[in-house]
């Protein structure tokens, strides 16, 4: 497969979605109207605000929290409940539910001291028995994604102190807690997730699963009334939300770095930093290493004869040139990445990596691998080459897939670049074959899924004693502060570490953090973002309360 260009890639979009009908989505939310001028004239009247999110972003179980919902693999504030804390744009904590809270000297036990003010939106109290209802819940649902696996249980103290047992001292459970919203224990049951009642800034008014929601001010919220009083979104690919912006009929539509030149009229690209990674997990075990838990919850072959060459991995690393990468690919918009979390307090600078073609080549013929008459390295044998699956729906994946494979080339590796599907291809491969995945979070907590020895995330396969030791060390630190250090650690720590190409294990390899873009219409005024975690969509409207039209 050649390379992609993205110019003519924009240009026969354009000419594609010519046709694309938008009829059946947009009825509810833009008040009948098919033209630009009458959708914004609604937006100013009632102060609403149209948003095409990615089809993904539709949540599978609803909205409830003790399932996915804000909490799920991609975190946003759940709206439509309360949190005990939040986090600003400067991702400090501040106080939601919760009017204080403190942690115990062994980091066994946190309690919370809860406001005597918030009533559901069926006029229920909200009390702490709540907030313990909802983190036991959680505890005990199949398939949560809220990670509360160091928490024991929630005991009520009184109607406003709830305490926090945990199993083992865990200094990031406010990161999780910021996005858990709190249920109420006399009205949660099987529909929960269809039919929410919360106590946050937003009510669901209406869900057409797979097409819409819509969700309207709560007039009984305990803070600053929502600026923005009506929120449709509307679940569409990424084709379908271009076509909407150029035909007027959203105000907000997300887009990618393929199709990000295509600004319609009316419109600019509003860009947000994330700390949305792409990289490509490789496999440092060899084939037949027995099966592994994966993150599907099934069982999985494990191990890669080739990229479990530890000369190769750190080849690799050195041989990918990130900025042509990133210009190629994503048109500048996203930044270099050497590991999960890059930028944030706990990366490590250590595992940064000059691009160096030469040191890459040098490595591999010090290691005995030589080329044949198709340029290929092999060793003993076995040629350098392996599959790349990507999911196929994602045309930045496949596009960084196939940039990929051309840079590889110059140092005598063959990639072969698969697109299919997350259930039929990727998770039965995730221990055997190198994925390109999406990872990052604005917690820690990813250095811990994907490195440590028990976690079913580690997709490489690394196992050391000396990384969990370390990650377990940074979980128990007095103060989330004093954490840093030993994450540093685990990335290099001056013997050994999960990066540092030249000598560490690199066991993966990462590209670029993407900008999350989109088309955002003029005269609208989105409030200052956090930095975005993994996952286009809903972290987008952690504040869409405070957007106005100006």
């Amino acid at each position: 497969m050649g390379q992609i260009d993205r110019r003519r890639f924009v240009g026969f979009m354009g000419v594609a979605l010519a046709g694309t009908s938008l009829s059946g989505l947009l009825s509810a939310c833009s008040s009948g109207s098919g033209n630009a001028e009458g959708v914004r004239a609604a937006s100013d009247e009632l102060k609403t605000v149209t948003i095409a999110m990615g089809a993904g972003s539709d949540p599978e179980a609803g909205f409830n929290p003790c399932v996915a919902w804000g909490g799920g693999g991609h975190m946003h504030e759940p709206l439509i409940q309360s949190t005990l804390v939040s986090t600003n744009a400067n991702l400090e904590f501040i106080n939601d539910l919760a009017t204080s809270y403190d942690v115990s000297e062994d980091g066994m036990v946190w309690t919370f001291r809860i406001r005597d003010d918030v009533r559901f939106t069926d006029g229920e109290p909200l009390t702490a028995s709540d907030v313990a209802f909802t983190i036991n819940e959680t505890k005990v649902t199949p398939n949560a994604e809220a990670d509360l696996s160091s928490v024991s249980r929630a005991v009520v103290v009184d109607d406003a102190t709830v305490e926090v047992h945990m199993a083992k001292p865990n200094n990031t459970l406010l990161y999780t807690l910021a996005v858990l919203g709190i249920v109420p224990e006399h009205a949660y049951g099987e529909d929960y997730g269809r039919n929410p009642i919360g106590s946050g800034r937003y009510m669901l008014e209406q869900w057409d699963k797979g097409q819409q929601v819509i969700l309207k001010a709560n007039p009984d919220y305990y803070g600053d009334a929502p600026k923005m009083e009506r929120i449709c979104v509307l679940f569409m690919e990424e084709d379908a939300a271009l076509a909407a912006a150029q035909a007027g009929q959203v105000d907000v539509a997300f887009t990618s770095a393929i199709l990000s030149d295509a600004v319609p009229t009316g419109y600019s690209l509003f860009s947000c930093a994330s700390v949305d990674s792409r990289g490509i997990s490789l496999p440092v075990v060899p084939s037949g290493s027995g099966p592994r838990l994966g993150m599907d919850g099934a069982e999985h072959d494990a191990g890669n004869d080739v990229t479990a060459n530890l000369s190769l991995r750190r080849a690799i690393n050195l041989a990918v040139d990130r900025t042509v990468m990133i210009e190629n690919v994503l048109g500048g918009h996203g930044v270099p990445a050497y590991s999960v979390g890059d930028g944030m307090p706990w990366s490590s600078d250590d595992m940064k990596v000059e691009t160096d073609i030469d040191a890459a080549k040098a490595l591999l013929a010090a290691d005995g691998w030589t080329a044949g008459s198709d340029g290929i390295l092999a060793k003993d044998g076995m040629r350098a080459a392996f599959d790349l699956y990507y999911a196929a729906n994602d045309s930045v994946r496949q596009a960084l897939a196939v940039e990929f494979s051309n840079q590889m080339k110059a140092i005598g590796i063959e990639v072969m670049v698969k697109g299919g599907s997350w259930d039929t291809d990727i998770y039965p491969h995730q221990f055997d074959t190198p994925i390109l995945w999406g990872w990052g979070s604005n917690s820690p907590n990813e250095l811990y899924s994907l490195f440590h020895s028990s976690s079913p995330s580690n997709v490489a396969c690394y196992d050391d004693v000396v990384i969990d030791d370390l990650l377990d060390a940074a979980l128990a630190a007095p103060t989330f502060e004093e954490s840093f250090d030993f994450y540093k650690k685990v990335q290099w720590d001056e013997k050994t570490g999960v990066g540092e190409a030249p000598r560490g294990m690199a066991t993966w390899v990462w590209f670029a953090n993407i900008d999350h873009l989109y088309f955002q219409r003029d005269g609208l005024k989105i409030a200052e973002q956090k930095v975005h975690p993994h996952g286009y969509g809903w972290s987008l409207l952690n504040n869409v309360d405070q957007w106005i039209w100006e």
